[in-house]
């Protein structure tokens, strides 16, 4: 318990540390846009800025932005239905979106825990391996990773140019960090290939381990959740839930620009370069994207000509339709509906038996 605290509080401050950086940072450019401005420094306040900004959102393109975010939840609970046929299950869908829901809201305290929540709730309440639906999460996964990759090419496709630029303006100053951050990389993948070297060369020693026992199993369930992907019976439609996903986050970024004013101006082509930067916001390990979500959105904004302060506000209206108010609403909402609902299905059970 005193492990799982800390670590809460670890990712925690990582995510409150970044947003006070991002804040500061934003808050000094605000300060002396004010002084260029000849505007004095005690009516000068970003928070003020912030809370008049928020007021100004035009609420019809955020419903829109819930409306695509549910469907896209939906999309998924769908393709995750999909994933566990082969195996030789049939989840329910209620299920299925709300552990997706409840996953969602597990992140927000721990990265990446979300999928541990999502895949180890449904496999109690659909009485399925663990091992087996934690598979097919790696699919999940690899699938997203796909289509992030798509949408980062369709990005370079139609604003090349612009991209370009801002490579080249944060090319100095990052080979170190570029370099280091690949040493890292591959002493992580040279500790994984000898590993995993070492547990194929010495397997028949090990076998009868049962540590040896359990992670062969494990793995079995992963692979088994790989392959599922091959014996969908119907992969054409896998593949369109997966695009239907993905063009729901991009709608979700589109319907928010458009409910800020002064970015409301932007098109379907800053759209899609904001969206690729505010995605690889939530790929960086912080509680929801806290942090890091507002550092790279500002950062895809400011390629558009979007002020500092004006792009913070659309990142805390961005971050706090979905991650604060949609996934805590939507983690409560499961946690109260998944017990009753598998409740009422055991009665169910009971009855016929």
């Amino acid at each position: 318990m005193l492990k799982k605290a800390l670590q809460l509080l670890l990712f925690l401050g990582i995510g409150v540390a970044i947003m006070t950086l991002v804040f500061r940072s934003q808050n000094t450019a605000f300060q002396e846009q004010c002084r260029l401005d000849g505007v004095p420094a005690d009516q000068c306040s970003l928070t003020d800025k912030l809370l008049s900004d928020f007021s100004t959102v035009h609420f019809g393109w955020i419903l829109l932005v819930v409306l695509a975010f549910t469907v896209s939840n939906i999309f998924r609970a769908l393709r995750w239905q999909m994933l566990f046929e082969p195996l030789g299950y049939r989840t329910g869908f209620a299920n299925s979106l709300l552990t997706i829901l409840l996953g969602y809201f597990a992140n927000l305290g721990f990265p990446r825990i979300g999928e541990v929540v999502r895949g180890t709730t449904l496999a109690r309440y659909e009485r399925i391996p663990v091992e087996k639906a934690m598979g097919t999460l790696v699919v999940d996964r690899l699938m997203d990773f796909v289509c992030l990759f798509l949408v980062v090419g369709l990005a370079f496709v139609f604003e090349g140019q612009t991209l370009l630029d801002f490579i080249s303006r944060n090319r100095g100053g990052g080979a170190e960090g570029g370099m280091l951050q690949n040493t890292l990389l591959l002493t992580i993948f040279g500790l994984m290939f000898a590993g995993v070297a070492g547990l194929i060369i010495f397997r028949h020693k090990l076998a009868h381990l049962p540590v040896y026992q359990k992670i062969a199993k494990l793995v079995k369930g992963f692979w088994d959740g790989l392959r599922s992907v091959f014996k969908l019976k119907n992969p054409a439609l896998f593949l369109v839930y997966s695009a239907g996903i993905w063009l729901m986050f991009y709608c979700q970024c589109l319907c928010n620009l458009k409910a800020f004013p002064p970015t409301s101006h932007l098109g379907a082509g800053a759209a899609l370069m904001v969206f690729v930067f505010g995605t690889l916001g939530f790929v960086i390990p912080s509680p929801g994207g806290m942090g890091t979500f507002h550092a790279l959105a500002i950062a895809g904004l400011a390629l558009y000509g979007i002020n500092g302060g004006d792009a913070f506000s659309y990142a805390n209206i961005a971050f706090f339709a979905i991650q604060i108010f949609y996934n805590i609403a939507g983690g409560v909402l499961a946690l109260l509906l998944l017990p009753v609902i598998n409740k009422k299905i055991k009665t169910g059970d009971e009855i016929l038996v």
